[in-house]
C-alpha cells in the first residue's frame, strides 16, 4: 500500500476537506453527533477566533492515492505556557483511518512543526484548547457525546499509544438522574450547607446579559486558574464564547451562588442539543436550526459544563450545595437527567460532589503527553 503524503492546509478548499473528513470516519456510526459545519469553521478561523491572538496553529492533511485518510492540528498556546510555566505544544483535531502508518505520519508532522516552534513536548488532544473539545475518549463508545464534548472511535487509543504517547491525566463524565439524586445524601447535605453559609442562589438575568457575563468571567478567572491544564479565557475570548452560547442557554440553568451577599461560585448547564442534532447527518446549519426549533421540547437531558467555587471556599461544601441547586433547577424545568463533564480524575472535591449526586461514571477521556 502506498505511503501517506502529509501536507499543510493552505486553501479554503483544503479547509473544507479538513473539516469534512470527519464524515468519512463516522458516516456509519449512529452514536456520533455531526457538528454544525459553521461552528467548525469558526473554531479554526484564525482571523475571527480571539484564541489565535495568543496561539499559533498549523493544520495538516494526510492523503493516499488522491483521497484524504487523516488530519491533525499542531497548536502552541502561549497563554497556557505562561499560566503553567511550561514550554509545550498541543495536537488536536486528530482523525485517521485505522492505520498506524497514517497516524504516525500525522503525529510526525505535528511534532516537526512544534519542534520548529521551540517547544519540548506535545500534549493532547486539545481542539484547539482546554476550553474547547478536550481529551480522547477511551471508554463509553456506545453513548453519544453530550453537547460540546468529544467523540472518537475506540481504535484511536491504539493509534495514539502506538506512536508513544503516555497518559497525562484522565477526565471523567458522570451520568446523573433525578431519582438517584433526590434519594441520596445530597438534599440533606445541600440544605445544611445552605443554612450554614447563608447561601442565596440566583439564575442569570438575560436582560442584563453583558454585565452578568462580566461577573461570571471574574468568578471563572479566579476560581479555575489553579486547576491542572486550565487557562483563563481572555475577556475577548470569554465574550466571544458567551455570544456564541447565548442562543443555546436556558437561563434557569445558569446559577450564581452568593454567601453572605458575596458571589462565590457559579454553575453553567446547557440543554443537550446533541439529542436533536444527532439526526442532522450532513451538519448543515439551516436543517440543524430547524431541528432545534421544532424539537427543542424533546430535550430532557443537560450537561453540567462548568461548576465551581472560589478557591477559599473549596472546603465549605458550597460546591456540593451548588450541585444540589443545579439538580433542583434542572428537574424543575424539564431535565430529569444529565451529564456532569468533565471532571479531572484527581479533583477530589468535584468527584465527591458527583458521587454525592449518586452519579454513575460512564465515560473516560484521556490527555496524553509526548516528549519531543
Amino acid at each position: 500500500m502506498a505511503a501517506a503524503t502529509i501536507r499543510p492546509v493552505r486553501t479554503k478548499e483544503d479547509e473544507r476537506r479538513f473539516l469534512r473528513f470527519q464524515w468519512k470516519i463516522y458516516k456509519n456510526n449512529p452514536v456520533w453527533v455531526p457538528p454544525l459545519m459553521m461552528d467548525r469553521r469558526k473554531l479554526i478561523d484564525k482571523k475571527k477566533n480571539p484564541f489565535y491572538k495568543h496561539a499559533r496553529m498549523e493544520l495538516f492533511l494526510a492523503e493516499r492515492s488522491g483521497s484524504i485518510v487523516g488530519r491533525i492540528g499542531a497548536i502552541v498556546n502561549d497563554n497556557h505556557n505562561k499560566e503553567h510555566d511550561e514550554n509545550i505544544g498541543f495536537f488536536g483535531f486528530f482523525e485517521s483511518i485505522d492505520d498506524q502508518e497514517v497516524a504516525s505520519s500525522l503525529f510526525d508532522a505535528a511534532a516537526a512543526w512544534l519542534r520548529d516552534q521551540k517547544v519540548t513536548a506535545m500534549r493532547g488532544p486539545a481542539s484547539p484548547s482546554v476550553n474547547d473539545e478536550y481529551g480522547l475518549l477511551v471508554d463509553g463508545f456506545d453513548k453519544s457525546p453530550a453537547i460540546l464534548m468529544a467523540y472518537n472511535p475506540a481504535y484511536y487509543q491504539k493509534l495514539v499509544e502506538g506512536y508513544g504517547f503516555v497518559k497525562a491525566k484522565d477526565l471523567y463524565a458522570y451520568y446523573v438522574h433525578k431519582d438517584k439524586v433526590m434519594q441520596g445524601k445530597l438534599p440533606r447535605v445541600g440544605e445544611l450547607v445552605k443554612k450554614r453559609n447563608e447561601l442565596v442562589f440566583r439564575t442569570i438575568n438575560m436582560k442584563d446579559f453583558d454585565n452578568e457575563v462580566k461577573k461570571i468571567h471574574e468568578l471563572y478567572s479566579r476560581g479555575w486558574s489553579r486547576n491542572w491544564g486550565e487557562v483563563p479565557l481572555t475577556t475577548e475570548e470569554f465574550n466571544y464564547m458567551a455570544k456564541d452560547l447565548k442562543p443555546a442557554v436556558d437561563p434557569n440553568l445558569v446559577i450564581i451562588v452568593e454567601s453572605k451577599g458575596k458571589p462565590v461560585g457559579f454553575a453553567l448547564s446547557l440543554p443537550d442539543y446533541n439529542m436533536v442534532l444527532k439526526n442532522n447527518r450532513n451538519g448543515y446549519l439551516i436543517p440543524g436550526l430547524l431541528r432545534i426549533l421544532f424539537q427543542k421540547k424533546k430535550i430532557d437531558f443537560t450537561r453540567i459544563v462548568i461548576l465551581g467555587v472560589l478557591p477559599e471556599y473549596l472546603n465549605t461544601g458550597i460546591g456540593g450545595a451548588l450541585f444540589y441547586e443545579t439538580a433542583i433547577q434542572s428537574i424543575k424545568h424539564g431535565y430529569p437527567h444529565g451529564e456532569a463533564s468533565w471532571v479531572l480524575e484527581d479533583n477530589i472535591m468535584m468527584n465527591r460532589g458527583a458521587e454525592l449526586m449518586q452519579g454513575e461514571r460512564t465515560k473516560t477521556y484521556r490527555i496524553y503527553n509526548y516528549t519531543l
